[in-house]
């Protein structure tokens, strides 16, 4: 609310994707407790369930990402993405892709993961002493791939017909058994564009720009992403960043990874979509909680898509069906709706937007530094006798330090 007790008001809505599981659950109660007594809230909705997604043949996910461009902000809850037995558990027509895949895909947009850092819960690694900001290419590899089953002894081609016609075949093994074959790709606009991101961004907060792949071994596929990132270095952000006192190096993966447990921190690592996926959690975790790590999508065209980095916590979400008591981490989630307000706020001019979202992250860390907190972070706290909180509990605790902030 503004100073006169009335509801903030919004000039365009947000995107709104609901999910799946106990983040949907969290998602109605943040809704309920933390936004909407005090905003006039304006949101186009989107059903990112797996029931509706089942229902629509996954239409409402390309339709969501394609409001998401037409709006330009976006707020995405954790949602499913099916394997074998998720599909059993819930009778779906086939096996759907991952949501975030198509969205990312669609927006062509690159994917920034920071950790919440808050006093009392302490780095595992410690020598961090800043955040480590994850820049997740969005586009291609595994999450783009084609798979094929090979069911006896034969030969694997990768074969490539160009426009006019021509013709390229590069054997890829001779098989004398059955077994499996995967195939990927890129797009040099797609690693352009993340590169470009990646720089911008490290840029904008000043701080270092670290790329890592493997490109000793995919010499052509991972050497394409070496060689555009080194381009745009020399050709267009060399001087900028040896103005502002930052750098840019390449190296290997497996190098970088050693680098990053020695560092303190304080720098933004590119990494490809696979590498990214699989090293924000080892961050998140590593910082203390997969659900103290913000994620952010960012389209070249400037769409942004706010969500939390980690999964629909299915363990949870089975105890409370159970009617169970549950002390869930709602931090990541309330912190993608402040992150997409506060951007609403910017767009629209809504300073008393942009002050709210700044509140209400503000309550959180405090509620969470005066000792109360859910049981994934009282395990790791530094602060004495904390107290864990069950799910809904922590909001409305949050809800309270809120109220005394405004």
């Amino acid at each position: 609310m503004d100073k006169t007790g009335t509801k903030i008001a919004m000039k365009t809505p947000l995107v709104e994707m609901d999910g799946d599981e106990m983040t949907r659950v969290i998602w109605r109660m943040i809704k309920e407790d933390l936004l909407l007594p005090y905003i006039d809230l304006r949101t186009e909705y989107y059903d990112l369930g797996l029931p509706h997604r089942d229902e629509t043949d996954d239409q409402v996910t390309a339709d969501s990402a394609e409001a998401a461009k037409k709006y330009g902000v976006a707020v995405k809850c954790a949602t499913i993405t099916p394997n074998d037995a998720r599909v059993k558990e819930y009778g779906l027509k086939k096996m759907y892709k991952s949501p975030n895949g198509t969205i990312r895909a669609a927006l062509d947009g690159t994917v920034f993961r920071a950790p919440i850092l808050v006093k009392g819960i302490e780095p595992y690694v410690r020598s961090w002493k800043k955040p480590i900001t994850l820049a997740r290419h969005a586009y291609g590899d595994i999450y783009r791939n084609t798979e094929l089953r090979v069911p006896g002894p034969g030969r694997a081609e990768l074969v490539f017909t160009g426009a006019d016609g021509h013709e390229v075949r590069q054997p890829v093994f001779d098989f004398a058994e059955a077994g499996v074959i995967q195939g990927m790709h890129n797009r040099d606009s797609s690693i352009e564009s993340f590169a470009r991101a990646c720089f911008r961004y490290a840029i904008s907060v000043r701080e270092d720009l670290w790329f890592s792949t493997k490109d000793t071994i995919s010499k052509i596929y991972d050497g394409r992403f070496r060689d555009v990132f080194q381009s745009l270095y020399e050709r267009e952000y060399r001087e900028e960043m040896d103005r502002i006192g930052t750098k840019y190096f390449y190296t290997l993966i497996d190098d970088a990874v050693a680098r990053v447990i020695r560092s303190e921190g304080g720098f933004v690592w590119a990494l490809k979509n696979y590498d990214g996926d699989v090293m924000s959690d080892m961050m998140a975790a590593a910082f203390g909680s997969l659900a103290m790590m913000t994620s952010i999508l960012v389209s070249p065209d400037g769409v942004y898509e706010y969500e939390a980095a980690h999964g629909t916590v299915q363990r949870h979400y089975y105890k409370y069906q159970k009617g169970e008591p549950t002390s869930t981490n709602s931090v990541a989630t309330i912190y993608a709706w402040t992150g997409a307000l506060r951007k609403r706020g910017e767009l629209d001019a809504i300073p008393e937007l942009i002050r709210f979202a700044d509140a209400l992250d503000a309550a959180v860390l405090e509620t969470i530094e005066s000792g109360r907190m859910t049981g994934d972070l009282a395990s790791i706290s530094t602060i004495p006798d904390a107290k864990v909180l069950g799910t809904e509990e922590f909001i409305l605790a949050v809800r309270d330090t809120l109220e005394r902030k405004l």
